[in-house]
């Protein structure tokens, strides 16, 4: 990997971790599309697999408090029956097609947020925590993209913030390793050709992001943080579907 281009995969790999400590999710949704114009849709998946593993493993003590484990049982378990499959149609699809995929599934995850912020409905029982867990398991093997699906949970079953950030840090660690692990036994060539001490530099990017974050939150509410990550993941995912459309069409 050449040194501009892994700058620039520091930078997003640094703004996400940030986006993930300040509200729990959002690291994949803005880093994502980016990752696989630079990358690649499955090179750039595959490590927005690994960095959802090590930032969320990264935070889980600082918010294990506020863990609901109950809730994160119905979710992996659930994940895992999406991720297999997931994995095994990515490892199929050309590098067109998976790019529109990215970026449609950004866009969308992002349309639906906005929608359901205004929404009254109230979802309640363990179905729809396992329809969540599912879909979560499979856009995340896919389009290295999770949180979309929990975060529509989380809106429409009322769960608090607080408890639903720290839940979903266990819950992306154990997605991503499945996710990471089906990966490697299927297709080996997916995994970024980095030097180990690019992915360290990549680690020490993570960790930044995840202090800074901390220091950022008391200082940033949780409207503005979202209105930053909802802009910059438009972007990053409507340059994603159109390169996408051209590599099709």
């Amino acid at each position: 990997m050449e040194l501009t281009m892994l700058a620039m995969v520091l930078g997003l790999v640094l703004l996400g971790a940030v986006a993930q400590r300040v509200a729990g999710l959002g690291f994949a949704m803005l880093a994502s599309p980016f990752l696989v114009l630079l990358l690649g849709p499955h090179v750039g998946v595959f490590l927005i697999n690994v960095c959802g593993v090590v930032s969320s493993t990264l935070i889980i003590p600082r918010v294990w408090k506020d863990i609901d484990w109950s809730m994160f049982r119905w979710l992996t378990v659930a994940s895992i029956a999406g991720s297999v499959p997931g994995v095994l149609a990515a490892a199929h699809m050309d590098s067109g097609p998976l790019s529109i995929f990215v970026g449609g599934v950004v866009l969308i995850a992002l349309i639906l947020s906005l929608s359901l912020s205004r929404a009254d409905v109230v979802v309640t029982g363990k179905a729809p925590r396992a329809v969540a867990g599912l879909a979560s398991g499979l856009t995340n093997a896919m389009a290295g993209v999770g949180g979309p699906a929990v975060s529509a949970y989380a809106v429409l079953s009322r769960w608090p913030q607080r408890s639903f950030a720290a839940t979903l840090q266990p819950f992306f660690a154990c997605m991503g390793l499945v996710a990471v692990a089906a990966k490697l036994a299927v297709d080996p060539s997916q995994a970024p050709a980095l030097d180990w001490w690019m992915w360290g530099l990549i680690v020490v990017a993570i960790i930044a992001g995840i202090l800074g974050g901390e220091r950022l939150q008391r200082h940033v509410s949780d409207r503005s943080a979202r209105i930053f990550v909802i802009t910059i993941a438009f972007a990053g995912a409507i340059m994603a579907l159109v390169e996408g459309l051209v590599e099709v069409l």
